[in-house]
């Protein structure tokens, strides 16, 4: 599983790579600003997308999940082979719209069969963070390829990804059968009345404030990745712009692969307490950059906010994994996913508003501090439901509001909890 979702990563890389160039630096800032919100206009719909469609269809298709992966794979490599041709036509948008909607259904059934593959000398939180490890490595490793073929033209970047995915199509095929379900689906109502029981089971409190937080620092990642894309090219912040701008996703970089280290060895039994540091800590981040505007204390802002981020994420995939049934468990992931990533597109259409960079970094800081204070408020609420007498009936109902059961805890009730 973490080869395939390395061939994945490397696969999306080199589409990347052979897509740059071609939005930004190469016209003004005011025809930038409407190519870039073009962009995320057609990103956002393949996460509008899986929450109502891919999500059900996936927890439907269970039985064939290494079939289901196989499909995103295929289809991938037949849509970057069609782009490397069609770069000047109409033709690039669809099918880049297609990659993008095939990348997410792969990362949900993926982040759905990781728990039936998972061994039992490692945590989920550590397996999640191993596979953004993996992808991290093949994706960077990918880029690089990409980069030195893009000087013979952006089309060999593009095709080079097409075999890269047909690999990971054969690898997909060649997964355990344990992958699959085994039983009957049970497609969830996430959208029904909160009475509704299996509503109830998906969205509990605990899910609630992990999605919450981790959106809220996903948006601000996408916001500052816009943002200073701009600001770089209208502010002297005593670099080149390129060369500016490059250093802040450098930092955006390495903190996401820090955070990657991190949750190879993290054991995460608090994971609403740590989703209200890493809010705050970032909101506090905001407010210094915002005083002491500089290219320096960018740097360490982007830095924060991707390992505050990243660190939410595998806050969230953990308490998905292990607090939902399996029958269940993609239409979650699917939804979580898309508010995620909607917040990620909407962080970025913010940044494309011309402020000026300390009014906006000082709404980023505002925002982010009343986030703060709710996820906060969640965390110590289902940290006193989880240590009140079992007597007092009140405690024991808040209790269950904020604790789904878990099949999972239950078929391993006789060795150390996993997880969260």
């Amino acid at each position: 599983m973490f080869d395939l979702h390395g061939l994945s990563c490397a696969g999306d890389a080199l589409v990347a790579v052979g897509l740059a160039g071609t939005i930004f630096f190469s016209v003004p800032v005011g025809e930038a600003r409407v190519r870039v919100a073009l962009y995320l206009l057609i990103t956002m719909a393949p996460f509008a997308l899986l929450a109502p469609l891919v999500g059900p269809v996936l927890d439907r298709f269970r039985h064939g999940r290494r079939y289901a992966l196989a499909t995103t794979m295929l289809a991938r490599g037949f849509l970057a082979y069609a782009i490397a041709d069609q770069l000047d036509t109409w033709v690039l948008y669809p099918a880049a719209f297609g990659v993008l909607v095939m990348s997410k259904s792969y990362g949900v059934a993926r982040s759905a069969a990781v728990p039936r593959l998972l061994p039992s000398r490692i945590t989920l939180v550590e397996a999640n963070a191993r596979g953004s490890l993996a992808g991290t490595i093949f994706g960077g490793l990918a880029g690089a390829v990409g980069a030195a073929l893009a000087t013979f033209g952006p089309g060999w970047a593009l095709r080079l990804a097409t075999v890269v995915f047909f690999v990971g199509m054969v690898l997909s095929l060649r997964l355990p059968a344990g992958v699959d379900s085994d039983r009957p689906e049970v497609p969830p109502r996430v959208f029904a009345l909160l009475a509704h029981r299996e509503a109830l089971r998906l969205w509990n409190l605990p899910v609630w404030a992990a999605v919450t937080a981790g959106a809220t620092l996903r948006a601000v990642f996408g916001f500052l990745a816009l943002f200073m894309a701009f600001r770089v090219r209208e502010d002297d912040l005593l670099l080149a712009p390129l060369t500016a701008l490059g250093t802040i996703a450098v930092a955006l970089a390495a903190g996401s692969f820090v955070a990657t280290l991190i949750g190879t060895r993290l054991k995460l039994h608090r994971p609403l307490l740590l989703d209200a540091i890493a809010v705050s800590g970032v909101a506090l981040g905001a407010a210094v950059a915002a005083v002491f505007y500089s290219l320096p204390v960018l740097v360490l802002l982007a830095f924060g906010t991707a390992l505050a981020s990243s660190l939410a994420k595998l806050a969230v995939d953990a308490v998905i994994q292990e607090r939902l049934p399996d029958e269940s468990r993609a239409s979650a992931f699917a939804h979580s996913e898309t508010m995620i990533q909607l917040a990620w597109v909407s962080g970025g259409a913010a940044g494309l508003i011309p402020l000026s960079g300390r009014w906006g970094l000082a709404m980023v800081a505002l925002i982010v501090a009343l986030v703060a204070v709710r996820v906060g408020a969640w965390a110590w609420a289902a940290q006193r439901a989880a240590t009140a007498p079992a007597t007092d009936p009140a405690s024991e109902w808040t209790l269950q509001a904020y604790s789904a059961p878990s099949p999972t805890l239950e078929r391993h009730s006789a060795g150390p909890a996993r997880g969260v």
